[in-house]
């Protein structure tokens, strides 16, 4: 389906007066909103291509209807999505649960819906139908070197399909551990997975980069070869230039502060992207900011400043995506309130006092300083992100119009109640 302009025009309309009484008041707290509302406008974050279907738990998966049926489809519910927040424009394909049938024409679909490509990910987490080797005890890292060849050969595979695409980044996420004390040397798997990585590195067209992901356990709960943003790290100085670490929210123990880990990682130059989520226990992928929106805006703070201060264009300097497991929600309500949850947290970051913040650190005013932060973060800038959606021509609340239009119960009826898209 396709939302009409007039639909939106409609609903603009009749909440235009108290979203115009909000901005005026955010704007007599905020300076340099107009500022904040510009950039606001240009950034744009991710939807990954598995994320539109209803996510699953351990034991089970519940669809809720009108799920994607193929690549065309999930495009589709992107521009959807697009329509509705102006903020959501590219697409990051997972390989092989979404390979193009024919490329021009998927990039064509994409384009005349206003989305682009962004990065491509690979999967050697799981066992693919007919694949000749088994990735039980790991791909990259595998102590058989046909196994680490067979999944090389998947990861340049996938950037053949991204170029195809138009896209310019690869994101590796390795399952790769133990589950127990023993069965792995440590050294070897890691020295295995940097000569892996090279060869895909290798591959590489001359305009890409490789984003090293990373996360301390799970599916494996004794070592993960590429545990933390360290490793990663190490990885990505070991490669050269083309490779960064890509954050994952939930891929950190309990407790680690992030936004050090991602204030570093600017200052080397080895940030590469994120994707958003958030969690209560452990990787859970909950809705950004359900859960711990102050650390988020923290995690922003640091974007902002690192970036402002390496000269590095907020926009397009990163890989922004969201990569999210719904399990009980609309995949599309959900994915309109984590892009929501993302946008005000930057626009919590971008009203910071930074020369007053410098001044208090400087002094060592400690006090002074967590005002500044803490004001920022309590201050509602949901009317300069609903603004902000206003003149790119989305709707001032998404969420309102998308039950408004019934749009989930429009789905069902093109698609059917039994369909389940590809994806975890």
């Amino acid at each position: 389906m396709k939302i009409e302009r007039y639909q939106i025009d409609e609903h603009n309309s009749s909440l235009v007066q108290k979203h115009e009484r909000k901005l005026e008041y955010t704007a007599q707290e905020i300076s340099e909103t107009e500022q904040i509302i510009e950039k606001l406008i240009k950034f744009q974050i991710a939807i990954p291509s598995w994320a539109l279907g209803t996510g699953g738990t351990r034991f089970g998966r519940f669809s809720g209807g009108g799920e994607p049926r193929g690549l065309e489809e999930k495009i589709e519910d992107i521009a959807l999505l697009h329509q509705l927040n102006q903020s959501s424009g590219a697409i990051s394909l997972h390989i092989p649960w979404d390979i193009p049938s024919n490329p021009s024409a998927i990039k064509a679909l994409a384009a005349q819906n206003g989305i682009r490509f962004d990065a491509v990910n690979s999967n050697t987490f799981q066992d693919q139908p007919n694949q000749q080797l088994s990735y039980k005890f790991g791909s990259l890292h595998h102590v058989d070197k046909a196994v680490r060849k067979q999944a090389i050969e998947h990861n340049i595979e996938v950037i053949r399909h991204g170029v195809e695409l138009g896209s310019d980044a690869l994101t590796v996420w390795l399952a790769d551990g133990s589950s127990f004390p023993g069965q792995l040397n440590f050294r070897k798997a890691f020295n295995n997975t940097l000569e892996s990585l090279q060869e895909i590195y290798a591959a590489l067209p001359e305009n890409w980069k490789v984003l090293v992901e990373y996360k301390p356990f799970e599916p494996n709960f004794y070592s993960t070869t590429i545990g933390d943003w360290g490793q990663s790290l190490l990885l990505a100085n070991k490669l050269g230039p083309k490779a960064t670490t890509l954050v994952d929210l939930g891929h950190h123990l309990p407790n680690a502060n992030i936004e050090q880990i991602v204030a570093l990682l600017i200052n080397e130059g080895k940030l590469g992207g994120f994707h958003f989520n958030d969690s209560k226990y452990s990787d859970d992928d909950l809705t950004v900011g359900s859960v711990k929106p102050y650390q988020l805006f923290l995690i922003f703070n640091e974007l902002v400043d690192g970036l402002d201060a390496k000269g590095i264009d907020h926009a397009t300097g990163l890989g922004w995506m969201i990569d999210a497991s719904h399990n009980v929600k609309d995949p599309l309500e959900d994915l309109l309130q984590s892009v929501e949850a993302i946008m005000i947290a930057y626009a919590q970051a971008l009203s910071v006092d930074r020369v007053a913040l410098e001044e208090a650190r400087d002094n060592n005013d400690v006090v002074k300083a967590q005002e500044i932060i803490q004001n920022a973060f309590r201050t509602d800038v949901r009317a300069l992100v609903a603004e902000a959606r206003r003149r790119s021509g989305a709707a001032i609340n998404p969420v309102q119009l998308f039950r408004d239009l019934k749009v989930r119960e429009q789905l069902i009826g093109e698609r059917g109640l039994k369909t389940v898209a590809t994806g975890l």
